[in-house]
């Protein structure tokens, strides 16, 4: 994986955060980022996010627990 796509999947990854946010608000805030669906991949592909939906409640995406630890790895202290 290039420095760069790196670099913003651990950004994905840490605006997440360690509590679950809205699809809808991780698309948005990510709709600007260049590039922004190979970032999204990437990080689906690696394992590292999950998006959950139960019905009658918005969709979920939450960092997995390889995610968080590749988190920790990475970029301690984030």
């Amino acid at each position: 994986m290039s420095n760069t796509l790196d670099a913003l999947v651990l950004d994905l990854l840490e605006f997440i955060g360690p509590h679950s946010r809205s699809y809808i608000e991780v698309i948005e805030a990510w709709r600007t980022s260049c590039p922004r669906l190979p970032v999204w991949e990437e990080a689906n592909k690696r394992g590292f996010i999950a998006r959950s939906h139960d019905p009658g409640h918005e969709a979920l995406v939450s960092v997995t627990q390889m995610g968080k630890e590749y988190l920790r790895k990475s970029r301690p202290g984030a």
